[in-house]
């Protein structure tokens, strides 16, 4: 198995060659210390997997992930990086990456993933899992809020501030039958049962977006 390890450390690199050095079925076949360099080493080298730090100069690891997807879907890039952040993990798994694993993983642990994604499987550190449920949970509440009119959308931000029909339908300038219609159409598109989980729902989808 052809690998190339990408990475702003010189340090990092130079210990990542050396423990490969003790697999019989790992050969490192090229090194990069940005995603401009990865590209580089990647189309001469043609690696089955690529080591992907995220936070380089020039170009990051998200990017670089973009560009050699683009050029050759079949490269297999496992994100190791010192990043834990929704910010850094969810570009990273949407560019293409196969697995994302912390600086501080095992190296025993590390390739298994190798191997394992060579394999065609994906794997994400235990630490990231949470955030990538926590991401998925978000895009389907958006789904689930687009589903609503303006109307009723209002009428939920309302029903969090814990106002009743009366209160809403005062607010809002509608008549209180109107309010009554536009909870039910709510409930029925959030999947909701009653007026508290239509306000629970409310607050944790306005503290997320």
């Amino acid at each position: 198995m052809k690998v190339a390890i990408v990475d702003d450390h010189h340090m990092v690199r130079k210990g990542l060659l050396f423990f490969f050095k003790t697999q019989t079925d790992i050969e490192v076949v090229g090194e990069a210390a940005n995603g401009k360099e990865a590209i580089d080493v990647v189309s001469r080298m043609k690696p089955d997997v690529v080591l992907m730090d995220l936070s380089m100069p020039d170009m990051n690891g998200v990017e670089a992930t973009k560009e050699l997807l683009k050029r050759d879907s079949s490269v297999k890039i496992v994100v190791v990086t010192s990043y834990a952040d929704q910010e850094h993990v969810i570009p990273a798994i949407q560019a293409g990456a196969k697995a994302y694993h912390l600086k501080d993983v095992e190296p025993e642990e590390l390739l298994e993933t190798i191997r394992e994604v060579h394999l065609g499987k994906s794997k994400l550190d235990s630490k990231i899992i949470s955030l990538v449920f926590d991401h998925m949970s978000l895009n389907e509440e958006k789904e689930k809020m687009n589903l609503l009119t303006k109307r009723e959308a209002d009428v939920l931000n309302e029903i969090a501030k814990g106002k009743s029909n009366k209160e809403i339908a005062s607010s809002l300038f509608i008549t209180e039958k109107t309010v009554k219609t536009h909870v039910s159409n709510l409930l029925s598109k959030l999947q909701l049962s009653d007026r508290t989980q239509a306000a629970l729902f409310a607050v944790k989808y306005q503290e997320k977006v």
